[in-house]
């Protein structure tokens, strides 16, 4: 991995925990507003981490709302067998 990749992505994880733990969901682009200034290559390295994690997030968000839906829907059959017997 080289440098940029190594600075952006540890710059995303932190970002992201800061980013969530005060709320404001758009830090990110500020961060690389700051970045840009300085360094293109890391700023697009940096939006690109950061574009992959919170779409992993989302991904992973759909994923648990299957499951829970799956889950009550089996909970659901096997409740309605229950009272059938």
């Amino acid at each position: 991995m080289s440098t940029i990749e190594t600075l952006a992505q540890k710059l995303a994880i932190d970002t992201l925990k800061i980013q969530d733990a005060i709320g404001q969901d758009r830090l990110y682009v500020e961060v690389g507003q700051v970045l840009g200034a300085a360094s293109q290559s890391l700023e697009e390295a940096f939006l690109t981490e950061i574009r992959v994690r919170l779409a992993e997030r989302k991904a992973r968000d759909f994923l648990n709302q299957k499951i829970a839906a799956l889950q009550v829907e089996a909970e659901a059959q096997l409740n309605k067998t229950d009272g059938a017997s």
